[in-house]
């Protein structure tokens, strides 16, 4: 039930944890496998060790259990040696961040990505033999056979999401153009807490997502309604108002990783850790963090008329209902609390009672926890260590084990639960759990 560790060659915990960090989510496995296929079948590539995406993705399947090893600790050096050949200067002598580290990486792979030809060459008679599942979607007016085009090279990894900025004049309520950010990870600032009550990961998200007021913008809207109202062949100089900007998550990746930001200055400048503990649960529910389109107001009153006669606000058989405005409303708990350690939720099995929410309450981004990186020690030396979950059984490949580990180089113990929750995370790996209802839907809109 254990994993391989890795060996320490110098200072390289940083790299250690994240790799058996990466190691524990199943889909960024999955999607390295489909990207690095196209290397397999073509004979004219170079030789394996040049490419990032297959050094990783041999370094992940043997921390995974997925390729047979001998050894009980592994090398992982050959990693710095190919980031070296993408520029990347990394000394294994000196104190690194495993969250610069992951950015290196996923910068790293999109370079890859980015190199490679994005159709499928007409010489490339394996590609062509090989039909993607989406081709049956597509029809010919012709009735002809279609040419599948390669999907290699154009998927996004799984950690790939994008942040929505809004724009709002408080004067004449004008809303400017949704503009929208690609991210990685989510690093989010600890807020400052309040005395007697603990730290918890929705604290932080809340803080992320909070409006904030930017003054002394233009306003092109205030200065044309400024225009309409005087006379003609005055100049009219630009109207500058206070804009109110929020943050929200556009696209939800299907692996979330989560960065809390423990570095903070003191006033005279000097660079400290902040140690406290940030609550966070084994599952976390994203849909009030989730950002959505704008409805037309006479829409919006038919859609708060449906909601009112399905829901009434509150609970419905002792579950919590959320509303269907994107925020929670002041003053209301809902029975789950990302970060609130519930009993009722830690539940050894590893699964989430899904079957508890109506289907009109079931949460749509739901994520389920998977490996936790923690750095021990000051800002100026540490170690990084990694909680994370055992691999699942071959005779089950698709189920998620309950076990959890932890790894610290070359040593790897087992780990409960309730100890991988009191640890003071500084990065979060989270993967998206899909429910029955969803799945459902999935497949009517694959039919129609």
């Amino acid at each position: 039930g254990l994993v391989p560790g890795l060996l320490n060659l110098g200072n390289t915990c940083f790299m250690n944890s994240l790799l058996q960090g990466l190691s524990s989510c199943p889909s960024f496995i999955k999607w390295l496998e489909e990207f690095t296929a196209q290397y397999k079948t073509d004979q004219n590539q170079p030789a394996e060790h040049q490419y990032l995406s297959l050094t990783l993705l041999h370094l992940l399947r043997a921390l995974s259990c997925q390729e047979v090893t001998e050894d009980d600790v592994l090398d992982a050096s050959c990693l710095l040696e190919v980031l070296r050949m993408y520029r990347w200067q990394i000394s294994s002598f000196e104190e690194q961040d495993a969250h610069e580290l992951f950015h290196v990486l996923t910068s790293s792979l999109e370079d890859e990505r980015d190199r490679q030809p994005r159709v499928t060459h007409l010489f490339d008679v394996h590609a062509l033999e090989q039909p993607e599942i989406t081709q049956k979607q597509i029809s010919c007016r012709t009735r002809g056979s279609l040419p599948p085009v390669s999907s290699h090279w154009k998927s996004q990894h799984p950690f790939h999401g994008r942040l929505t900025s809004n724009m709002v004049c408080k004067h004449c309520e004008h809303q400017s153009p949704v503009r929208y950010d690609t991210f990685d990870s989510l690093s989010l600032s600890i807020p400052a807490a309040a005395w007697g009550r603990p730290m918890t990961l929705d604290h932080c998200l809340h803080h992320f997502i909070s409006s904030e007021s930017v003054k002394d913008v233009v306003c092109d809207n205030c200065t044309k309604i400024q225009a309409e109202g005087t006379l003609n062949g005055q100049s009219i100089e630009n109207q500058r108002t206070t804009f109110v900007k929020q943050l929200k998550l556009g696209k939800l990746p299907q692996c979330l990783c989560i960065h809390l930001q423990r570095l903070s200055w003191s006033n005279q400048g000097t660079p400290l850790k902040r140690h406290e503990h940030v609550q966070f649960n084994e599952f976390l529910i994203m849909d009030i963090y989730k950002y959505r389109i704008p409805v037309h107001k006479s829409n919006q009153n038919e859609l708060n008329q449906k909601n009112s006669e399905e829901t009434t606000p509150g609970t419905k058989d002792g579950i919590a209902v959320k509303p269907s405005d994107a925020e929670q409303p002041s003053g209301t708990k809902p029975l789950f609390m990302n970060g609130a350690c519930s009993s009722s939720f830690l539940m050894s099995s590893g699964t989430f009672p899904l079957a508890a929410f109506p289907a009109c309450s079931s949460p749509v981004y739901l994520y389920r926890l998977m490996a936790v990186v923690v750095h021990h020690g000051d800002m100026h030396s540490g170690h990084f260590v990694t909680y994370r979950r055992s691999p699942p059984s071959p005779k089950n490949p698709l189920s998620v084990s309950s076990q959890w580990l932890w790894i610290s180089d070359d040593t790897v113990r087992k780990a409960s639960l309730q100890e991988v929750l009191s640890s003071s995370a500084y990065l979060l790996f989270y993967e998206r759990v899909h429910s029955r209802v969803q799945h459902q839907s999935l497949e009517l809109r694959a039919e129609e």
